[in-house]
């Protein structure tokens, strides 16, 4: 009887992970992401000036029939919904928009939030799977790597019952990324 990992990330996305060292602990933090009651949120650049300062996309996800790696939003994937908030608006090295959202999967589907920011017209910066591999290739020459981090989760206490919030700041190397941007200044549509 042991505990193991409750929350992972996907290949090249950093951030928190949560593991549960027993097998109780383990089986309350598993329950809680069933019941929806653990909070994630994420850090993503995406291409391009997203209009509004905040929404919510809702639409379901689901494995491509014609490519299995691949995640999409398809009519009969399950039921997925992403909130997502403007932090701040950015030009790249070559002058095209970007856009720092922290993104708040209610759901949690393998790629949702990638797929969900694609689906909106706005992928992930150096995402080599949904953005496209020339767009990404330009990307990896000033962000090395996908810019997807997972920053903040808050749970319920396996043993203790209270309520935790752990944070954790973007890594030097997406901070490295931020800085060689220009912030810019546009009015929101909301």
């Amino acid at each position: 009887m042991r505990g193991g990992i409750v929350h992972r990330l996907d290949k090249d996305t950093s951030g928190i992970l949560l593991i549960g060292k027993t097998r109780k602990a383990f089986e309350s933090l598993q329950d809680q992401f069933k019941e929806r009651t653990v909070k994630k949120s994420y850090f993503a650049l995406v291409h391009g000036n997203v209009k509004n300062d905040s929404g919510t996309i809702s639409e379901p996800v689901g494995r491509l029939p014609w490519n299995r790696e691949r995640f999409g939003v398809l009519p009969a994937g399950k039921p997925s919904e992403t909130y997502y908030e403007i932090k701040d608006r950015y030009k790249d090295p070559n002058g095209n928009s970007c856009t720092l959202l922290k993104a708040t999967p209610k759901t949690g589907r393998t790629h949702q939030i990638r797929v969900h920011l694609k689906h909106i017209g706005h992928p992930i910066v150096s995402d080599s799977f949904y953005a496209g591999r020339k767009t990404s290739r330009k990307d990896k020459l000033w962000c090395s790597r996908l810019f997807l981090h997972s920053g903040e989760i808050t749970f319920t206490h396996p043993t203790e019952g209270k309520i935790m919030n752990l944070s954790c700041p973007l890594p030097e190397d997406l901070r490295q990324c931020l800085d060689c941007l220009i912030m810019i200044n546009i009015p929101s549509r909301n």
